[in-house]
């Protein structure tokens, strides 16, 4: 269903937002960020001169390497576009989030190491939805091979962590009845 009709207006800002998640030939696993900010219009910048309509202003690229526990093995950060020269200068400080895990405390944990001035404010948000796409990515692809290889459906499973982080996963509902029926509570 798309948003009501809006009041007649004029695009002005655009920013766009892209995830990936990839299986490696090694058995890890990259999460892919993407992100460009761009105006409807051209405007002048100290460091770059003019920067015309459609240009990105800001163009920041992550890829966060995680093994099946959802820890991180190496993050490379990129900044191929800034309105400050110093801003790429940051993009090393990203490497040193390797070794934590994509979990509870994610977001606390991202903070503590390239929060405020330790870090870049568009980079550092890129890192927030990453677990949720490092999820999406992992748990289809390993549950989809469990079920293509696991022919004793009777083995007792582990809780999914799923449960109980938003309304359509809270234990009481529907779906946790069809899809973890040992696991409602309704």
């Amino acid at each position: 269903m798309p948003l009501p009709e809006p009041v007649a207006r004029k695009p002005i800002h655009t920013r766009g937002i892209t995830y990936q998640g990839f299986r490696r030939e090694d058995g890890l696993w990259d999460i892919e960020a993407h992100m460009t900010d761009v105006k409807s219009y051209s405007f002048q910048n100290h460091f770059r001169g003019t920067i015309e309509a459609g240009e990105p202003m800001h163009e920041m690229l992550l890829r966060v390497t995680i093994d099946d526990d959802f820890v991180i093995q190496e993050v490379t950060a990129v900044t191929d576009n800034s309105p400050f020269e110093i801003c790429p200068d940051i993009v090393d400080a990203y490497k040193s989030l390797a070794g934590i895990k994509m979990g509870p405390g994610w977001r606390r944990n991202i903070r503590q190491v390239v929060g405020g001035v330790h870090g870049c404010t568009h980079l550092t948000e890129l890192l927030f939805p990453m677990a949720t796409v490092a999820m999406q990515t992992l748990w289809a692809f390993k549950n989809h091979r469990r079920r293509k290889t696991d022919q004793d459906h009777s083995r007792e499973r582990t809780r999914p962590g799923i449960l109980d982080t938003c309304h359509a996963w809270a234990s009481t509902s529907p779906v946790v009845k069809r899809n973890a029926p040992e696991f409602y509570s309704g």
